[in-house]
């Protein structure tokens, strides 16, 4: 759990080194100095072309498509590819070789196009190696640009944009690095200890408290207190705040953080259930959400709430058939304990109302219904649809996408229990992404705008990716930091107007 991953992975400017390797991307039918077949210029293409004389470099050809059909997120596979294609050869440093005005493609702004170039060559040159040894890496392959390369663009204009590439990337590199590790080095004891260490920065703007034992008693947290009942480490509820401007609305955002996911008394019976210290997925993307909103000095106003916790069967862990009872006054039967994610959800929601929040996305690694529903590239979404809109929309530009799914009021009934007011799980088999995203409804106080991403499905990679390697995709992090800032401008603007009438 490094604090960046991406520190040691240098882009510059004009830099004095000599680049090992050159890399083109190139366009089908567009002139180019090698020979070079169009059918090697298609989306997700590396090729290499070795340097005929001693004295010539080797160059990398990295497809991008037809220019017509760029998007942002073209442009951040095809860098990811490209530094992977370098990280397998053991090549140390490259130089980017692009046409003068080739950034406007699609409409897609020079600076846009540095940034997400960026996004993913880094991205594409993460490796997670806290338990390699004799695999390690030699280190990641440095890339050159060349300002004369981008006219449209100031040096200092291009500093930001590769700065701010570089902020997001290492944001989804510190989700990821907290998906990978190992439940053993990061339980629930230690999450939350982390999270409190890693944003005490001295920043008067940042604030974390963690709840434990007898204030989560206090504040009845049902829920959290049940879930982790099983597990040697304590639950807890981290409640880290970010005021860039305090000013504005307050917005919630809200992340499952089961460590490890057992199923507790319900146990999950499949050979290989590794991947179960990966339900911490969405905390890891909201606290990659707020570390890029912290060190951006974003001018936003923002709570991250963490419910935290492992689900594991032992003798004092929750048995099926108890029933919880709420601050809200609901009562809840526990059918199914391996349904644990919207028993914290529930909490954390609860606690957002509490703390004055006026709107509320919360993000999960909830049911492998999703994923059977929309595969592992594209996450489901519910709630609010103004709030799923934009966030639909920021997920098609920044490639962690969404799909708008319904909230099916008569599938209610699956949730009557004769016991209690709900069950946590329905008796079909059918639908259980829409059931959990109803029963996470049911604790969202009236009046506060509400949305549920189930991201189970994206949490990881299951073989190697354009920017990316087989395990965690930080999925989240770049989502919901760019949600955060939206609806700060969006305020201010509004506000703005306000007075001026």
């Amino acid at each position: 759990m490094n604090r960046k991953e991406g520190e040691a992975m240098k882009i510059g400017i004009d830099s004095a080194a000599e680049a090992e390797v050159l890399v083109y991307p190139v366009y089908p039918g567009e002139t180019f100095p090698y020979k070079l077949g169009d059918g090697k210029r298609s989306s997700g293409s590396a090729t290499w072309l070795l340097g005929r004389t001693e004295t010539e470099r080797d160059a990398l050809a990295v497809g991008m498509g037809e220019r017509a059909d760029l998007t942002l997120e073209r442009v951040r596979r095809a860098a990811g590819t490209a530094a992977r294609a370098l990280r397998r050869e053991g090549r140390m440093s490259a130089l980017l070789v692009r046409e003068p005005g080739g950034g406007d493609t699609a409409g897609i702004a020079a600076a846009d196009w540095l940034q997400a170039w960026t996004e993913g060559w880094l991205l594409g040159l993460y490796r997670y190696e806290a338990f390699r040894e004799a695999t390690k890496d030699r280190g990641p392959a440095a890339l050159d640009l060349r300002a004369a390369d981008w006219p449209e663009l100031t040096p200092e204009a291009m500093e930001a944009a590769v700065a701010t590439g570089r902020l997001r990337a290492e944001g989804t590199m510190v989700a990821r690095g907290l998906v990978n590790e190992s439940p053993v080095t990061l339980h629930p004891d230690r999450f939350a200890d982390w999270i409190a260490e890693y944003f005490d920065r001295g920043d008067p703007a940042l604030r974390v408290r963690v709840y434990r034992g007898q204030e989560l008693v206090d504040r009845r947290m049902s829920g959290l207190l049940a879930v982790g009942a099983g597990s040697r480490h304590r639950p807890a509820l981290v409640e880290l705040r970010y005021e860039g401007d305090p000013a504005l609305p307050l917005l919630a955002l809200v992340g499952k953080g089961v460590t490890f996911d057992m199923g507790g008394m319900n146990a999950k019976t499949a050979s290989d259930i590794t991947d179960a210290r990966m339900d911490m997925g969405g905390a890891a993307a909201v606290v990659g959400a707020m570390d890029i909103l912290a060190r951006g000095r974003a001018r936003a106003n923002v709570v991250a709430l963490l419910p935290v916790a492992d689900n594991v069967p032992d003798a004092a862990a929750i048995l099926p058939s108890t029933v919880l009872r709420y601050p809200n006054g609901l009562t809840v039967e526990v059918a199914n304990t391996d349904g644990e994610g919207r028993l914290l959800l529930a909490d954390a929601l609860l606690h957002a109302a509490n703390l004055g929040a006026a709107e509320t996305v919360d993000i999960a690694t909830l049911t492998g219904n999703v994923g059977a529903a929309l595969g592992l590239g594209i996450a489901g979404i519910w709630g609010d649809e103004d709030v799923s809109r934009r966030l639909v929309a920021i997920g098609e530009r920044n490639g962690e996408r969404l799909w708008p799914m319904p909230l099916m009021d008569e599938y209610e009934s699956e949730l009557r229990s004769p016991y209690a007011d709900l069950r946590n799980v329905g008796r079909s088999p059918y639908g259980g992404a829409i059931l959990a995203a109803l029963f996470i409804r049911r604790f969202v106080a009236p009046g506060m705008r509400w949305a549920h991403i189930d991201m189970a499905g994206t949490v990881q990679y299951k073989q190697d990716e354009s920017y990316a390697e087989t395990g965690a995709t930080g999925y989240g992090a770049r989502l919901l930091a760019d949600y955060a800032v939206q609806r700060a401008d969006e305020a201010r603007r509004h506000e703005a107007e306000e007075t001026q009438r």
